[in-house]
Formats: structure tokens, sequence, C-alpha cells
């Protein structure tokens, strides 16, 4: 069929393909794609030929779901860069079904130096990220360039509403393999972010998410998953987190039940 096209009418059908994939969740094993790295051919390709939202790879004793499908595709920004820094590459983003473990944002209920400056983001994530991430997926994951909030006016009222004070005030473009999701990832919409800076690139709601919304806040079999830290400064001392009953909800930085579930790329 495809021979017969030309390489117009064939790159409508690949992008065709792709986007009946980004918007169907289908929730199959594809651990042996993974395993003989057919799945790695797909993705580079830009075909997704058998990948869908919600497929998953049991690996590491995790269930590491696709969480969407090319979403951050020319997205980024490095000065000097020939691209400009843009991610060009074909990918996949995936998240665990559930939090790794539980951790603090910071050892204080302080949100100063925003979240690229967070002890999440400097020790937490570079931990797990060697740990689980790194033995599974190795070369395959991504290095992308993200907008991330750095410092804190603590006295500028913030976005999140009521007498909340503090916002974010300073961002920069880093280079990153693993973040934390933003408010907007998971429910689609900012509800207590401090300031614009908060989101970045991370400022479209996850195909998952819109397709099977109950894996928010539960494993997918019912069974509700701890409450989990996202990136967003909320105010001088609360960063926001995905309430394990399915909201949005901010809560101090020292606070150590909220569980880390970060997301990465892979292609």
């Amino acid at each position: 069929f495809t021979s017969n096209l030309s390489e117009e009418e064939y790159n409508k059908y690949i992008e065709a393909g792709k986007a009946l994939r980004r918007n169907t969740y289908r929730g199959k094993d594809i651990t042996s794609y993974h395993t003989d790295g057919s799945m790695y051919e797909m993705i580079s390709s830009g075909r997704f030929d058998d990948i869908y939202v919600g497929d998953y790879i049991v690996a590491n004793n995790v269930k590491w779901l696709i969480a969407d499908i090319d979403n951050y595709l020319y997205t980024g920004y490095k000065e000097g860069a020939s691209n400009g820094g843009a991610l060009t590459k074909h990918h996949v983003t995936i998240l665990p079904s559930k939090p790794l473990e539980n951790a603090v944002m910071n050892d204080a209920n302080t949100t100063e130096g925003g979240y690229y400056n967070s002890k999440m983001k400097q020790e937490v994530l570079p931990n797990l990220f060697n740990a689980y991430i790194k033995p599974v997926f190795g070369e395959h994951i991504l290095t992308y360039n993200t907008m991330l909030t750095n410092s804190i006016n603590m006295e500028a009222p913030s976005m999140a509403g009521g007498d909340y004070l503090g916002s974010s005030n300073g961002w920069g473009w880093y280079e990153s393999q693993i973040d934390l999701m933003s408010e907007v990832n998971v429910f689609g919409t900012t509800v207590f972010s401090s300031s614009g800076h908060d989101t970045g690139i991370d400022c479209k709601q996850y195909a998952l998410f819109q397709l099977k919304p109950e894996l928010i806040n539960s494993d997918g079999t019912g069974i509700r998953i701890v409450g989990y830290w996202l990136k967003n400064v909320a105010s001088v001392s609360y960063f926001g987190y995905a309430n394990a009953n399915g909201y949005p909800s901010i809560h101090g930085a020292s606070y150590s039940y909220y569980g880390v579930r970060p997301r990465f790329l892979i292609g």
C-alpha cells in the first residue's frame, strides 16, 4: 500500500497513524518490544507501529507506562545550538505507574531557589534515575532542554490565590533527563502554580491522563496510589502535588510522605 504513495502522501499517512496511537488508550504489555529492541526502531522511525498510549514495560520491578507520544517534539532552547536547542528526536514519554519512593522536596519548608535548586531536583531525582531508570533504558534515554524555575520572590503574591506569598521570578534553560511532572501535565491546567515560570515546556496534559484520568491517582486496578510531588512552586514554603484523592493540592516542602513519580523520554 505505502509503496504507491508519494512522499507527501506517505508523510501524511505516518502522521495520521501517530495521531491515532496518541489518541487511543490500549494498555498492552510491550515488554518484549523493549527486550528485543524493536520498540526503539518503531520510535526512532516516527512510525510508532505498534505503540499506543497506556502500553507498558515491566522491568526493574516497576511498571513503566507510555504517557504520551512525541509530545515534546520541537520544544526547548539552547543558546548557540544549530537548531535552537529544540528536541528533534521522535520519542515517547515514560512514567512509573506509581511513585518510586517517598521523599521531601527540600529538607526545610522553603521553595527558595525554585524547583531547579531543590533537593528533589539536585539529589533525589538523580539517585532514582541511577537506581531505577538508567539500568533499564540506558542509551535510549533522551536529553532535552527544559525551562525550570531557579529563584523566588518571597514577598510577591502567588497566583495560587488567597493570602499565599512567594512566587517564582527567575528561570533558566537546562539540559535534563528526568523531571517531575507539572500541574498541566497531570490535570490539564494550573491551579496552585505561583507564576507562569513554573510550567515551562510542560504545558500540555499527557494523553494518558486525558484518555484514562483514573490513572492520575490509581494504579489501574482500583488501588489508589500515594500522592506525589509536582514541580510547581506554590508559595514561599509550598510545592504542588497530586493528591491521592485525585485533585491538585499543596504542602510544605519538607513533608516526606509524598511520592516521587518522575517522567523521562526514550527514543
